[in-house]
């Protein structure tokens, strides 16, 4: 008899997704995804912001005492803060979301109207129907909210006077030693004043989410001076690498940096601040720690220089970019010295500004000490 391997396969993993159930994590709430049927579908164009029926069931619709349903005279009601560049989202092309969610779930769903910020409001007769609906918009904004590009990013900002003196030093000697490799030119640098090193990004769509990520990344001062003793951080900038398999073909090349003594704790405040972020919703951790480096040749600089790449390794987007052939200047720039200085602020900086100093204008910022 004939075993049909792929058959008992797709059982198997059937099996293993009812019961280790995906978790989406939404604004520090946990939802768990139902199996549902498997449908094609195809990216829809910009003013399409329908959803399908599968897609409306992918979370179970569970009352829970998290949500402020209010009961009133006339049944129940719940308010909640969306951003209103999500809006379009929930309304869909010629409001067919939102009269999809109030039939399925027997609501009303209020929403304000495009650009006003304020609360969407779910009222319905039954208390079960408003969590349901919420449930609902929730897991459909976070969905979206996922395809928004990012706003802000944690960074550690690199720019001292040494570590820019030294990136200029780099710079010159690279154009002069390796400028007639395949790619490279001055335009892929990173711009001195905006040496950093990126923990995290963060698309903040809204004052009140910029304002809820500056008090989180207040409230995890005390953390960091725990691991920093109350002192700011000697820091070296020294060496360089690269992320991709190919040493002739790099998009991206890198500065390491390290905490000068060799203690983790510049990778402990990293990871700490990630972990918190990502439980409260605001960030996606992408990976088990945060990669210790700063960026200092680009290609996305090419085309655009106040272009902010997300510090993934392999090559993203690879058919926009023109990448460069870094092995000479790896051979040649292996260890070389940027500076040394004393760290002592995390900031949540904003994608795409300058302040005074040339860097990324602040939503906010911890100190170390």
């Amino acid at each position: 008899m004939l075993l049909n391997t792929g058959h008992y396969y797709s059982q198997s993993l059937y099996m293993m997704e009812v019961l280790r159930p995906v978790l989406v994590n939404i604004n520090g709430r946990i939802y768990r995804k139902n199996l549902v049927q498997e449908e094609s579908y195809e990216e829809e164009e910009e003013e399409d912001y329908s959803y399908s029926a599968a897609e409306a069931e992918q979370c179970l619709d569970e009352p829970c005492d998290a949500y402020n349903i209010e009961q009133t005279d006339r049944g129940f009601r719940c308010a909640i803060d969306v951003p209103s560049v999500l809006y379009k989202y929930i309304i869909g092309k010629k409001g067919e979301t939102r009269k999809r969610l109030e039939s399925e779930t027997k609501t009303s769903i209020n929403i304000p109207k495009q650009g006003v910020e304020g609360q969407i409001v779910i009222t319905g007769a039954h208390r079960a129907a408003v969590a349901s609906a919420l449930t609902r918009i929730e897991v459909l904004i976070d969905s979206f909210r996922r395809k928004q590009p990012f706003t802000h990013f944690l960074s550690f900002a690199l720019n001292h006077a040494q570590v820019q003196q030294g990136f200029l030093r780099f710079r010159e000697q690279v154009l002069e030693r390796c400028g007639q490799d395949a790619g490279v030119d001055e335009s892929i640098f990173q711009n001195p004043a905006k040496l950093h090193l990126t923990i995290g990004t963060l698309a903040l769509l809204n004052e009140q989410e910029v304002t809820r990520a500056n008090k989180l990344l207040q409230q995890c001062q005390d953390v960091i001076r725990d691991i920093t003793e109350a002192k700011p951080l000697p820091v070296e900038v020294r060496g360089i690498e690269y992320m991709n398999d190919d040493p002739s073909t790099v998009d991206v090349l890198y500065a390491k940096v390290a905490v000068k003594d060799g203690s983790d704790q510049l990778q402990q405040i990293a990871d700490r601040l990630v972990e918190c972020f990502a439980a409260a919703g605001l960030m996606e951790r992408e990976r088990d720690r945060v990669k210790i480096h700063g960026t200092i040749m680009n290609t996305l600089f090419r085309k655009d220089p106040s272009a902010e790449d997300k510090g993934a390794s392999g090559r993203p987007n690879a058919k926009d970019r023109e990448a460069f052939n870094a092995k000479n200047i790896l051979q040649m720039f292996d260890d070389f010295y940027f500076g040394t200085f004393e760290l002592n602020s995390v900031h949540i900086s904003q994608r795409f500004s300058t302040d005074s100093t040339g860097y990324y204008s602040s939503a906010g910022h911890v100190t170390f000490s």
